[in-house]
């Protein structure tokens, strides 16, 4: 696990994440982290998701294809180009729209789920140099 700083964030590679506390919707834990000065966590690496996954929770990402059913992007507007979708993901056409890691004990544990249901959520920052 990377080192806790102040506020609950975690310190890994270049950024700082922090796990909510409590369960909201996707555009609800997107606006918090923004809030925050950060966003939805955006996965690049096999790194990053094994990071992720210790702890031990289903989180919100910051994925989404609600602009285009089945064209996912992340929060920041760039195009997914690393997956890990677990097996048979994503499978929800036009109402699940919204990134989840729904299977933190697994290489590919990525689920695409309906916006509205609550979740807890990872925020994400990058720490400049």
């Amino acid at each position: 696990m990377g080192q806790y700083c102040q506020g609950n964030w975690v310190a890994f590679s270049d950024s700082l994440y922090q796990v909510s506390l409590e369960k909201k919707s996707w555009e609800e834990s997107r606006q918090d982290c923004l809030q925050k000065g950060a966003h939805l966590m955006i996965i690049n690496s096999r790194e990053e998701q094994n990071f992720v996954n210790q702890f031990k929770k289903s989180l919100w990402i910051g994925l989404t294809d609600s602009e285009t059913d089945g064209r996912w992007k992340w929060v920041d507007g760039t195009r997914m180009t690393t997956s890990y979708w677990n097996s048979g993901e994503p499978n929800g056409g036009r109402t699940e729209n919204c990134g989840q890691i729904k299977v933190h004990d697994s290489q590919n544990g990525w689920n695409d789920e309906t916006c509205s249901n609550k979740h807890f959520w990872i925020c994400e920052k990058r720490v400049t140099p």
